[in-house]
């Protein structure tokens, strides 16, 4: 089956998927990866199932990561099998795991004036129990409390992108359905709520899979 574009799609839900690359599959468009670092065995599979179906099906979408364990590695491993160039990953710091880095470009939070990007600090201050840290972050002050900081602005720039990267312009999403939106993975979604970045986690994008 084949797109309005020619571009040949996976024999899976076609419709929905169709009309997603429809929508999405369009130049500069972002499309963000990312979830738990505790993901189930079975599971596995279908992140990175997932990240090799959206890059071989698109023409020119760009994918986005945290370069986390679990969740972010499993979906950045399918996309780089099929062209790592297409994935960048917002890094909390400079050199955070370097070794596991297979993205074409990366871009980390200590290189991102703060001062000068109002809307991530005030979106990460709304993460709960952080705000304190979040302002002594953007402040200067860098230590053990506060580097937990810096996991939750990369978190928001993932979404919000920052001076010359773009905002993400849909998400997908590994969520524990069990315990949903909690931790890092439930603030991104909250920034992708406030801020009108549609996004599924694996109830929707499990049936894209063929």
């Amino acid at each position: 089956m084949l797109d309005h574009e020619g571009v040949e799609l996976m024999d899976a839900k076609p419709l929905e998927f169709a009309a997603f690359l429809r929508e999405y599959d369009r130049p500069g468009n972002v499309v963000l990866l990312e979830g738990k670092r505790n993901v189930k065995p079975d599971d596995a599979p279908l992140l990175t199932a997932l990240g090799r179906v959206l890059a071989a099906n698109s023409r020119y979408l760009l994918f986005r990561s945290g370069n986390a364990a679990g969740a972010d590695a499993l979906f950045a491993a399918g996309v780089t099998a099929v062209d790592a160039s297409r994935l960048q990953v917002i890094l909390p710091y400079t050199g955070h795991r370097k070794a596991y880095n297979q993205a074409g470009s990366s871009l980390a939070l200590d290189t991102i004036n703060l001062t000068e990007e109002p809307q991530i600090v005030y979106e990460s201050r709304l993460h709960k129990g952080t705000a304190s840290l979040i302002d002594r972050y953007v402040s200067g002050t860098r230590n053990a409390y506060t580097i937990k900081a810096s996991y939750i602005l990369r978190d928001t720039v993932k979404v919000l992108g920052a001076a010359e990267l773009p905002k993400a312009a849909f998400a997908c999403f590994y969520d524990d359905l069990d315990a949903p939106r909690q931790g890092g993975t439930g603030h991104t979604m909250a920034v992708c709520e406030r801020n009108d970045v549609p996004f599924v986690d694996q109830r929707i994008w499990i049936q894209w899979l063929p």
